[in-house]
């Protein structure tokens, strides 16, 4: 993950190299050589994610300006890599708070074993209704008819079933390593407090779109919440990308790997014009692809 940018892009190299320094261990080695079971532990997966998401952003910005952005967002730990692309908080500095996260997380995973799975094809109250009969609880509201569950192993046994009842499409087990945005992980809510509170937030250059709440954040005292409310808040992301239409944004750039919240946002609204740049191929200069017919 990141190789070929690190190899063609001097300022993702610069930030890979810097990631080096401050973590303590060569990110970078992990990233490109594994094993992927270290690399897939949640402390060593969260800098990771953040630290080659922006790596994109930083080999598209290196090949040619970027459309001013009106807002940014970020799902889930996303949301770090929109603070730091809102300049609302440095690179160094977010890549402490993600470590942390990480840490935390791994750690209330370890000691409430938890599992999160995605449910297709059912609405937002049949949900809740599943999550109310057996225990689990919302954790990723990404699109009409995508929605994530979270809970213990036997609150999710229970609600796949139920869900095919019901009329789910297909429900599918995530491999991950706990329940993420659930009570389940609200042992870590104190540390990830403390993080954030010595963390050195500014207010952000654009608005943030919320996880919790889909709204926009202007101030860094609302940052300083959101971060620690996101970690057993569902996230809002079909929210969020309605809330970016409504406030007149018609297209968007996802830097990462993968192309998950692009397809996220295609579901969500088909008048968005959406581009992926997911690896240095792809930060070359281009227009954001149409949006498609209705």
């Amino acid at each position: 993950m990141g190789r070929d940018l690190f190899d063609g892009s001097p300022a993702a190299r610069r930030l890979f190299e810097t990631a080096d320094g401050a973590l303590g261990y060569s990110l970078s080695a992990l990233c490109f050589e594994g094993p992927a079971e270290r690399l897939q532990e949640t402390q060593h997966a969260q800098p990771a994610l953040f630290t080659t998401s922006l790596a994109c952003l930083e080999a598209a910005r290196e090949q040619g300006p970027l459309p001013d952005a009106a807002f940014v967002a970020g799902h889930s730990l996303g949301e770090f890599s929109a603070l730091v692309a809102a300049a609302a908080l440095d690179f160094k500095a977010g890549l402490r708070l993600v470590q942390e996260r990480g840490r935390l997380m791994q750690q209330a995973a370890e000691a409430s074993p938890g599992a999160m799975a995605a449910l297709i094809g059912l609405d937002e109250e049949a949900v809740r209704a599943i999550c109310q009969a057996t225990g689990a609880e919302l954790c990723n509201l990404n699109a009409p008819g995508q929605i994530v569950i979270g809970g213990s192993e036997q609150a999710i046994d229970a609600a796949l079933p139920l869900a095919l009842e019901r009329g789910a499409q297909r429900g599918v087990r995530l491999k991950v390593s706990g329940a993420f945005h659930t009570s389940m992980v609200l042992s870590a809510r104190d540390g990830m407090a403390r993080a954030v509170t010595q963390a050195p937030l500014h207010d952000p250059r654009v608005p943030i779109i919320a996880n919790t709440s889909a709204e926009p954040l202007t101030t860094a005292a609302e940052l300083r919440e959101e971060l620690v409310e996101q970690m057993t808040s569902p996230v809002q992301w079909q929210r969020s990308v309605e809330t970016l239409r409504a406030r007149g944004v018609d297209a968007v750039i996802e830097f990462g790997p993968g192309r998950v919240l692009t397809g996220l946002v295609r579901r969500i609204d088909r008048s968005i014009a959406v581009r992926n740049v997911s690896d240095l191929a792809s930060a070359a200069p281009r227009t954001p692809a149409a949006p498609s017919p209705p």
